[in-house]
Parts: structure tokens; C-alpha cells; sequence
């Protein structure tokens, strides 16, 4: 064990007041003749590391390391790993693999004495009120769920660069009404607005421009453009594949995930009851993170404007026409709706996680709302009793894929076409599928799982057999005797 600067003065100190190389020794945690090497001399240890200059043994790449630092001069961003494998291709009986990290130790030393300069990063000062920063970050790592179920999730994070108050809403994708909805949450909540708004270059604010500009930079999204002129705020971009610009909150995404998996760990369960209990428990979590803020953001707050503008709606409004298919399109994706629609214009408004549908002010449905383009969901109660009319139209339906339910029901239909011809069985498998739309989907599936199981061929009428059958209740009504003296009575006013 090396000698310390600090066992040396102790041992100094001890033999001024002693006089005996023994006991200073002793005290100082060292033997004699360290001891006493030490007192004849006026430096501490640390005086006396030379710095070594030289090899204690044979460099191993001496043949090879003109050609490896040529290449490294024509190509700065060569791997060592990469120049290893090629040095051990090149001359299989003269290394191994072992040397793998003394090779990567000299192409540092390489880069450090003879390499490009590297990026420098320069640190800013943020003032009072003048930016927010907003990023979307996947939450699915934490394995939250909801009655038993993943709840695969976003979160909209929002952070005040100066005093790194924080707010997160909940969203399913990058979109702009998720964008919208978070920086609405953040601010309104605040109840004023900072000078700008920070993103990256996500679809949600910036597009790639037209074919006319040739400037190659990304541009606003005009609607993006109308939310922060609708907010006070100055919409601001950071570089194409800089994340650092967007440090702060960049930083505190891996920060606020880490809070809430302590939460969770104390909370003994990620499981919880509903989305409205997980949006509660978060917003517990940031408000615990925002309270060791509250003294920077006071001074932010004094600063900001105040928030005099009305929240924007947070849907997209489309008034599509259900077309003969019985469906509509929104936001380029299929939706079926009842077919007693079919030719009627209706109003969708588009969330961010559902779309609400509408006829003359009547709602009529609520669906989840499909990610991308061209993506479709049809529920097969809207259309089976037309289905059923017409069985030859199911084998080569558009959307046969979304009349299975559960894969209960493609076992089941898979089992049909095995025992019957293909007519016979797309006809047995829509009979079935009625039935469950005019019952329990959930019981009949538990049948066709019990038929199949039991390799018993699941036909209409034995799906009928096997689904239990409530037993109709019929009212017992009670007419009480007719008095004919009423009538009397009535004609006898009516004379009068």
C-alpha cells in the first residue's frame, strides 16, 4: 500500500513531539524503515512521483502502428475495435485477443495527442421566464398497468429551463393535439405563459419544406404555428440531431422516470385501478419533484405574463359522410359506424386517444383512435345483420381480419372450414357472430373454447346448445273491473 501525504505529516508531527522513529512510525501506520526513509527526507510522497515515460515492456503494435495510424489520419472515426479485428485478419499469428484493450487504449492516446478537435459544448444561462422546453418520452420501460393490463404510454414533458419546474400529461403518440394538450396543461396550470416554446423537430411542430424551398431546413407546421400565436409564445426549434440544445428537459426525462419508479417500489404495485388513479398518482409524484423548485420558480413567476387567453380545443373537428361500406374515414384511417347511417354526414370529433362520433347532435359512438395512416376498425355488431343476408360477400371481405374477435373465434372459424365446405362455414360462422352481437361476446367465446377444446365441431346449433339460456320472466299484469257509472258521470258534465 502506497505511503500517503497525510501518514507523513502525522509521522513528522509525532516524531517532533517523541523523538523515537519506532513510535512515530507506529502511529503514523508504517514500518521503521519506511519511517525513517521519510524523516531524512523533505518531500511528501506526493513530490515524488515521476510521471513514467517509458515501456516496461515491448509495445506489441510496433510493426503495425504506421499503417493503423495512417488510417486513423484518413479516418478519424475508425473504431478500435474495427482496426483490432482488421490488424488480426491481416496477421492472425500475431495477435490475439486478448490485446484488444491495449489496442484501444493507444487509439485514445492517439486521439487525445494527434486527433480532430472534439465538439465543444458551451454551457447557458437561462433567465427567468423566458423558455420552456417540451419533449415526448416513452414510459413503457416502467411497466405500468392498468386492471391487470400494459398501459403502453407517452408522456408530454414539459420543463421550465431556469427553475426546472416540471409538468407531464399522458399521450399515446407525437402528435399535435397530444403536443397541444401537454403545453395547455403546463401553462394553464402555471396560469402564465414564459417568452418561448422549445421542441425538436418532431411532426407534431416542424415539416420537411416544399419542393420549392431548397433550403433543406425543416419548417413550422402552420397549425403548430397558430397554438403558440394563440398562447403568447414564440415557437424556437433546436438543430437537426442535437439533443443537447434540449438539455434540461432532455436530462429530466431519465430524472422524472426515475422518481416515479421510486414511487412505484413504495407503493409496492404498478398495477392500478383505472387511468384516472395512475393521472392522479403522477401528478402527486410532480407536484412532490415541483415543491423543491418553489423558490426559482417565484422568481420566474414574477416575471411571466399572466395567462388572459381561453384554452384552445383540444380535437381535431372532420364531418365525414358514412359511405356504403358503412363507414367513415378520419384522419386517414376506416372506422365502421351502424349502417342505419349509411349516407348521412356526421361530426368526428378526433382526440388524441379516441374519436367521438356524432348525428345531429346525438352521440352515437365513441372509438379508440388508430396511430398512422391507413389503418382501420370495424366492430362487427355494425354490420353482421347484412353479413348474415349476404355470406358470400365474407370470404373475400376487405376487413374479414377485424370479424374475429378473439382468437377464439378464428379457432372456431379455422375448425368450420376443416369440417364443412367454405360456404357452409362462412354461413355457420356469421350465424355465430350474430349471435354474440345480439348476446354476451364474452360467453359465447367461453363456448367455442370448450367446443374446440373438446374437438367437438362448433356449428351454429351447437354453440346454441351449449350457450345457457336465460329464463324469460313474463309479467304478471293485473286489470283492475271496469265502472261503467264513470261514463254516466261523463255524459251527464257533457249535457250539462
Amino acid at each position: 500500500m502506497a505511503t500517503t501525504d497525510e501518514q507523513v505529516r502525522l509521522l513528522r508531527m509525532v516524531y517532533e513531539k517523541t523523538g523515537s522513529v519506532e513510535t512515530s512510525s507506529a502511529k503514523a501506520g508504517m514500518c521503521r524503515q519506511t519511517g525513517g526513509k521519510f524523516l531524512k527526507q523533505d518531500s511528501l510522497p506526493s513530490e515524488l512521483n515521476i510521471e513514467r515515460d517509458w515501456r516496461t515492456r515491448q509495445d506489441p503494435f510496433v510493426e503495425d502502428w504506421p499503417t493503423v495510424a495512417g488510417m486513423l489520419s484518413d479516418a478519424p472515426e475508425l473504431e478500435a475495435k474495427a482496426l483490432f479485428e482488421w490488424l488480426c485478419e491481416q496477421h492472425p499469428d500475431r495477435y490475439i485477443a486478448g490485446q484488444v484493450r491495449t489496442f484501444q487504449r493507444r487509439i485514445r492516446e492517439w486521439h487525445a495527442l494527434q486527433g480532430p478537435g472534439k465538439e465543444v459544448y458551451f454551457p447557458q444561462v437561462h433567465q427567468p421566464g423566458g423558455r420552456m422546453s417540451t419533449d415526448f418520452t416513452w414510459m413503457d420501460g416502467l411497466k405500468i398497468t392498468i386492471g391487470g393490463e400494459q398501459f403502453s404510454h407517452k408522456l408530454c414533458h414539459c420543463v421550465l429551463t431556469y427553475s426546472n419546474w416540471e409538468w407531464a400529461t399522458i399521450c399515446f403518440s407525437e402528435s399535435l393535439l397530444a403536443l397541444r394538450q401537454g403545453v395547455q396543461n403546463a401553462v394553464f396550470r402555471l396560469g402564465r405563459m414564459p417568452l418561448e416554446h422549445w421542441t425538436d423537430h418532431s411532426t407534431a411542430a416542424t415539416h420537411e419544406p416544399s419542393v420549392e424551398d431548397d433550403s433543406g431546413e425543416r419548417v413550422f407546421n402552420s397549425r403548430y404555428l397558430a397554438t403558440m400565436k394563440h398562447l403568447g409564445m414564440k415557437p424556437c426549434t433546436i438543430q437537426v440531431g442535437k439533443p443537447h440544445e434540449n438539455g434540461d428537459v432532455e436530462s429530466l426525462n431519465g430524472a422524472l422516470k426515475r422518481r416515479i419508479e421510486q414511487h412505484l417500489l413504495l407503493r409496492a404495485s404498478r398495477d392500478f385501478e383505472s387511468r384516472e388513479a395512475y393521472e392522479a398518482f403522477l401528478q402527486e409524484v410532480l407536484n412532490g419533484a415541483n415543491r423543491l423548485r418553489q423558490e426559482r420558480l417565484e422568481e420566474e413567476l414574477t416575471v411571466m405574463r399572466l395567462l388572459k387567453v381561453d384554452r384552445l380545443a383540444e380535437f381535431d373537428l372532420y364531418d365525414p359522410t358514412v359511405s356504403t361500406w358503412s363507414t367513415i374515414t378520419v384522419a386517414r384511417n376506416s372506422y365502421s359506424v351502424p349502417s342505419r347511417l349509411i349516407g348521412e354526414k356526421v361530426k368526428a370529433k378526433c382526440y388524441e386517444d379516441r374519436i367521438d362520433i356524432s348525428y345531429h347532435g346525438v352521440a352515437q359512438m365513441s372509438v379508440p383512435r388508430l396511430s398512422g395512416r391507413g389503418g382501420h376498425r370495424i366492430n362487427y355488431r355494425h354490420i353482421i345483420d347484412w353479413l348474415v343476408r349476404k355470406p358470400g360477400a365474407f370470404h373475400n371481405y376487405r376487413y374479414r381480419e377485424d370479424l374475429f374477435p378473439t382468437l377464439n373465434f378464428r379457432v372456431a372459424y379455422d375448425r368450420l372450414q376443416e369440417g364443412c365446405s367454405e360456404r357452409v362455414a362462412d354461413i355457420e360462422y356469421l350465424r355465430i357472430l350474430k349471435h354474440a352481437a345480439r348476446t354476451m361476446e364474452c360467453k359465447v367465446d367461453a363456448v367455442l373454447e370448450l367446443l374446440c377444446s373438446e374437438g367437438i365441431l362448433p356449428r351454429w346449433n351447437t354453440v346454441l346448445e351449449f350457450c345457457p339460456q336465460g329464463a324469460v320472466a313474463v309479467p304478471k299484469v293485473t286489470v283492475p273491473p271496469v265502472d261503467l257509472r264513470q261514463y254516466d258521470v261523463l255524459l251527464a258534465g257533457g249535457a250539462a
